[in-house]
């Protein structure tokens, strides 16, 4: 289904859930029923393309780099949905995936090991 399909069984949505008009309590849980979702081929785009820039054996791929390409594809702010998305593709490809990119501070185990 193409882009243009997609909007168009959401405006027929619309119209047989609200033939009056949506009223303006509505509007906010509205907004947040139709936020926008990756598509199967941009989960792809995304998942390819941060696979061909990790450097191998596979390193992990970040949450911040995955919701940067993200944005990029959609010219949209990634939802946590859509970063578990790509996640979940990257991780049945094998490819790790790291929450904490920058890591924990690690603590010394003898605290003579700070100086």
């Amino acid at each position: 289904m193409d882009r243009l399909q997609f909007l168009q069984r959401i405006v027929d949505w619309l119209r047989a859930g609200y033939p009056d008009g949506v009223p303006q309590a509505d509007y906010i849980p509205l907004v947040a029923i139709l936020r926008r979702q990756l598509s199967d081929d941009e989960v792809e785009k995304v998942s390819a393309h941060l696979i061909a820039a990790s450097p191998p054996p596979p390193e992990p791929i970040s949450k911040i780099d995955a919701g940067v390409l993200i944005s990029k594809v959609t010219h949209e702010m990634p939802h946590d949905d859509d970063i578990d998305r790509v996640r979940r593709h990257l991780e049945a490809a094998g490819w790790p995936f790291d929450d904490a990119p920058l890591g924990e501070p690690t603590q010394p185990d003898d605290p003579e090991d700070l100086s």
